[in-house]
């Protein structure tokens, strides 16, 4: 399953150095954080819309469609901050076994 989002991640970090008008990838870059920020709340909302419409109609072929998406411009966002995917699965991976609800608790409070 990760050499997917390995593939993905390597071809976000060969954008970094691309020209704007080269890819879209590039072109959020270029744009800055705050334009990646801003498409991973589009993405997320889009997420969310097709999953109340897949609830409704059993066709989850949307949401699967907006999710892919919205992991997308998550691992742009990520890359953006010099980080990878794998982190993001050892987080997982470090709280399975783990009760939900132990593992919120367990977070400093903001």
């Amino acid at each position: 399953m990760t050499d997917t989002l390995n593939r993905v991640a390597q071809v976000l970090e060969a954008r970094k150095g691309a020209t704007p008008d080269s890819s879209y990838v590039a072109s959020l870059y270029h744009k800055g954080l705050n334009k990646i920020l801003e498409k991973v709340g589009e993405e997320s909302v889009e997420t969310i819309i097709a999953a109340k419409d897949a609830a409704i109609s059993g066709d989850c072929s949307d949401v699967i469609y907006e999710t892919a998406d919205l992991w997308f411009h998550s691992m742009i966002m990520l890359a953006q901050l010099g980080q990878h995917p794998q982190a993001v699965l050892d987080e997982l991976e470090r709280r399975i076994g783990t009760s939900g609800h132990v593992e919120k608790a367990s977070r400093p409070s903001a």
